[in-house]
């Protein structure tokens, strides 16, 4: 057992002040691994998880008093110290555990790479909301200049995945927060947005926190009252309503149907550049 891995025992009076053992980092190349201390390392300012409870760090913190931090911390060099990269869990249970020092991993990384080290960890590790996930994907996009297309390969999801992640944002505050809170599910959000505005959307909220609706619950309901609406609106066409329903549900966005006397025109919405490309793929494939 290397003697990074033993740092657990005793809390840090069996801790070495060197490590020359070497693993592997989040890009499989080798490193040597450092012992350094806790104090020496600052938060990465740029990390996607704006929020770890110590209650959801328990089973970790109970794992690092019996077998020590198995996978060092990725750090990069800063004036007076290191920044953390990646293992912000581990590094968060280390503090709240009074360890000294930690095992890392220091190399040198620009900006984007931080905050693509960090987001994939996460993702790969532990499920990070899909309101935080959004929040740095926007900044990937918007302070980076990658494309959602770039985005969706460095962490290996399609760029679908990555569009509706973002649609997220655009929900209101209030329900921003209860999917950050874990009071509903990303399925309820997803649902929720297929609603046309706020408004809506936060009435259905409401009924999602006070009666504790399943995400079919919610997707029925949605779905009834969507028919209602385009049968109003259509003259009471139910076969046009259903139609736009299928439709939209395929597609992912708010699809209109206009018919008469056996012609019409079909409306597909979309909301970027991104989208647009990825209707014509879903349309053309």
């Amino acid at each position: 057992m290397s003697s990074y891995q033993g740092l657990g025992r005793g809390l840090g009076s069996l801790i070495p002040t060197s490590v020359s053992s070497a693993a592997a980092d989040s890009t499989g190349s080798k490193k040597e691994v450092l012992e350094i201390p806790l104090d020496k390392i600052t938060a990465n300012p740029r990390q996607p998880r704006s929020k770890i409870d110590r209650h959801d760090l328990e089973d970790l913190m109970n794992s690092i008093k019996v077998h020590g931090i198995l996978q060092p911390l990725l750090v990069t060099p800063v004036r007076n110290g290191y920044q953390l990269i990646a293992g912000e869990r581990r590094f968060q249970a280390a503090k709240y555990l009074g360890l000294k020092t930690v095992p890392v991993i220091a190399r040198p990384s620009e900006e984007v790479e931080k905050l693509e080290l960090a987001l994939i960890e996460n993702i790969q590790r532990e499920d990070l909301n899909a309101i935080d996930r959004a929040r740095a994907y926007s900044q990937l996009i918007e302070e980076f200049s990658l494309t959602q297309d770039e985005v969706a390969k460095k962490i290996g999801q399609s760029r679908s995945q990555v569009a509706n992640t973002l649609r997220f944002l655009h929900l209101p505050d209030d329900i921003k927060r209860a999917i950050m809170d874990g009071r509903i599910s990303e399925g309820h959000a997803k649902a929720l947005l297929s609603l046309p505005t706020p408004a809506e959307q936060l009435k259905y909220f409401q009924r999602i926190v006070a009666g504790k609706l399943t995400v079919r619950d919610v997707e029925q309901q949605i779905r009834q009252v969507t028919v209602r609406t385009h049968r109003r609106s259509l003259g009471g066409d139910p076969q046009v309503a259903e139609y736009e329903a299928r439709l939209a549900g395929v597609l992912g966005t708010k699809v209109k149907i206009s018919k008469r006397k056996g012609r019409g025109a079909i409306r597909v919405e979309f909301y970027s550049d991104e989208e647009l490309r990825a209707l014509i793929n879903k349309l053309t494939s």
